[in-house]
């Protein structure tokens, strides 16, 4: 009898014995497996974040610009940038400002007739605002660039990019002939060309471009 008692208590003890184990087993892998969700939610918290602080705005706000001043414009630019107010443009990617001269631009990513007529616009191939290099910026010589023709050298350019506002001084300026493109090679250093027909008053298609040149002020960049 005694045996057999203590044959049960055995068991009996083998058996709690077993039963804590998987309870202390199970009790492990789910804090194990609550353990391995937490910290795949943690890591796509953090590469949300990582990737949200990383990602650029695509375009500028420029609800802030007041309407150019169209004194110097001729009818037709006038009545172009009337129309151009009904069509759809791509993102603006920068702000372009010559204070000597009360020009506040917008700049698209492009230079087609269309956004020339709404602003200005970055030439084929040429580095963008918030990018190093050449940033070259065409413009109607009878619409808002039109007071580059009042223009002199050490005269300050400021652009409003993506990363923040960038300052430049005037270097040159000059009449090219249409052919002369060396003006829109790219540079080591970040500088600022803009482009625009010439002369400013010419009836019909200007045969020659007028070139600004200007370059980067290192003490006054990516500010807002």
């Amino acid at each position: 009898m005694r045996g057999s008692l203590r044959d049960i208590f055995l068991r009996g003890g083998e058996c709690l014995s077993y039963a804590g184990g998987v309870v202390l087993t199970g009790f492990f892998l789910s804090q194990l497996a609550l353990g391995e969700v937490q910290r795949l939610g943690d890591i796509a918290t953090f590469e949300s974040m990582r990737g949200g602080a990383a990602e650029a705005p695509s375009a500028i706000a420029v609800d802030h610009l007041p309407p150019p001043d169209m004194t110097l414009w001729s009818p037709g630019r006038v009545a172009d940038y009337q129309a151009s107010l009904r069509a759809e443009l791509p993102p603006v990617l920068g702000v372009l400002s010559a204070p000597a001269l009360g020009l506040e631009v917008p700049v698209y990513a492009t230079d087609s007739e269309l956004t020339m007529d709404r602003g200005a616009g970055i030439i084929d191939g040429m580095a963008y605002p918030h990018e190093g290099g050449n940033i070259g910026i065409a413009g109607h010589r009878d619409g808002y660039f039109r007071v580059l023709k009042d223009i002199s050298v050490g005269d300050s350019l400021e652009l409003q990019t993506l990363a923040g506002r960038k300052r430049f001084t005037v270097e040159r300026a000059r009449v090219v002939e249409i052919e002369d493109t060396h003006v829109l090679a790219d540079t080591d250093h970040q500088s600022l060309t803009l482009v625009t027909c010439y002369p400013f008053y010419f009836v019909g298609h200007a045969p020659q471009r007028f070139v600004v040149t200007a370059t980067l002020d290192k003490n006054y960049v990516n500010r807002n």
